[in-house]
């Protein structure tokens, strides 16, 4: 057993020779039994990186190990459900959770698997090509976790969801780290049902890791501040050195900014810790903010556990 489910160091991977990177220089360490959520916009190498953590994909540069062993050694002990859906379309969904007990002897949860695909009212009988999208997606989360994996990756999982599919399904994996101690890691944009569940974050943008920690942490690193507007914002922002602003902005009369403080603010100035949605879309929406070399590689092990 390890204590990291993930560990990246300068990961990168390009396509074709002279093809853009749709990953570089990424480093991180994922601790085990915890709750990832991976972020960014479309395109920033999401679904990149977590291919290469189930072993689907080569890195160009670097290295990417999982469960402390090579990504595709430990296939046996990780479960996927990639943004598509990929299933066989002429089975039925009995036939399907058969082939999942067929691939994975010795450690098939056949009560999981069908409880979780008969959450949804399926007739068993129905053949894959007619679900809808919400359809596929729960038996693709059936047999993700009737294999039992140690290490659970799940890319977009539940987009095609509706409220209520999503919240119970939720529940279920949260139910499922409780329990067994499955690590998890999910790419999703709603950031709302991210902050529910998840302890630990990976922000990507551009194809690089952005943000990397335990979430209360990556919080408490940052701060919130207003005040009133300067007669022009970078002179509001020239009040605010030596802290690193990451973002600001104007609105109306009242100047906003998310920075890291670097010490006590100055007078004058209102400050409050950030949710996860603020400190998420001020680094969107600041693409070039400096990026902290030491949040970056640094992986706190200890934090919040989110309940199920």
């Amino acid at each position: 057993m390890t204590n990291t489910a993930i560990e990246a160091a300068a990961l990168g991977k390009r396509f074709g020779r002279r093809g853009d990177w749709a990953l570089r220089d990424g480093t991180f360490q994922l601790p085990a039994g915890r709750v990832c959520a991976v972020v960014g916009p479309n395109g920033a190498g999401k679904s990149t990186l977590l291919a290469h953590a189930a072993g689907l994909a080569v890195p160009t540069k670097g290295t990417v190990t999982v469960l402390g062993i090579n990504p595709a050694a430990a296939r046996s002990r990780i479960g996927f459900v990639a943004q598509d859906k990929p299933l066989y379309p002429q089975l039925t969904i009995a036939e399907t959770l058969r082939m999942g007990a067929d691939l994975n002897p010795g450690h098939w949860d056949a009560a999981t698997a069908g409880r979780i695909a008969a959450g949804g009212d399926l007739d068993p009988g129905t053949r894959i090509r007619a679900l809808s999208g919400g359809q596929r997606t729960r038996v693709a989360l059936a047999l993700a976790l009737g294999k039992r994996p140690e290490l659970l990756l799940l890319d977009e999982p539940m987009a095609d969801l509706d409220p209520l599919s999503r919240h119970e399904l939720m529940g279920v994996l949260m139910a499922t780290v409780a329990e067994h101690g499955t690590t998890i890691v999910m790419s999703s944009h709603v950031i709302s049902e991210l902050e529910g569940s998840c302890d630990h974050l990976l922000l990507i943008g551009g194809g690089r890791v952005r943000l990397a920690g335990d979430i209360d942490a990556l919080l408490a690193a940052h701060t919130l501040v207003t005040g009133p507007a300067r007669e022009g914002v970078t002179d509001a922002v020239r009040d605010l050195a030596p802290h690193t602003v990451v973002e600001s902005r104007t609105t109306g009369r009242q100047f906003t900014a998310l920075i890291r403080p670097a010490g006590p603010l100055r007078e004058g100035w209102q400050s409050s810790e950030p949710s996860l949605e603020e400190l998420l879309l001020a680094h969107l929406r600041s693409p070039h903010s400096p990026v902290p070399a030491s949040q970056a590689a640094r992986t706190p092990t200890t934090g919040r556990k989110r309940s199920p």
